[in-house]
């Protein structure tokens, strides 16, 4: 009995002191947050890239299915069945200063039987995944833009 009371105690005592030091605790004002950030802020420039008119584009088609694939040269306006698509292209154009780095597509591909439409956009020969056809068989994507 004499144990427990000496150990209630202890244990009240312990307390006490631990509430005493609570009650000892200092709070400091904060500093205000500086007026200028502390990461200077980054403005990226777009550089304009003047682009000239092709009227035909090469596009690739790919069946995922059985891994076949064939390449389509495509003149504006004009509509091919690629596989199991129907595209048309609605317009072509490419970079004035290098023709040969980069296409841009503005496409429609369509089901031939019902007219569904699975994409209408534009699509960009080195980015193909930016803007892409979702199509759970089928796969289109531009290869390159021409005028001649």
């Amino acid at each position: 009995m004499r144990l427990r009371r000496a150990a209630s105690a202890l244990i009240l005592s312990a307390m006490c002191a631990s509430s005493a030091l609570a009650q000892s605790i200092v709070i400091e004002e904060l500093t205000p947050a500086p007026a200028q950030p502390l990461v200077p802020e980054i403005r990226e420039t777009v550089e304009r890239l003047e682009a000239e008119t092709g009227n035909t584009v090469s596009l690739r088609g790919l069946d995922k299915v059985n891994g076949k694939s064939i390449d389509v040269d495509l003149p504006t306006g004009g509509s091919a069945e690629i596989f199991g698509l129907l595209v048309t292209l609605q317009e072509c154009r490419y970079p004035a200063e290098n023709p040969t780095g980069d296409a841009f597509a503005y496409l429609t591909v369509r089901d031939p039987m019902d007219g569904q439409v699975f994409f209408e956009g534009w699509m960009i020969a080195s980015s193909p995944a930016l803007n892409a056809l979702d199509h759970r068989r089928y796969d289109v994507w531009v290869l390159r833009c021409k005028s001649a």
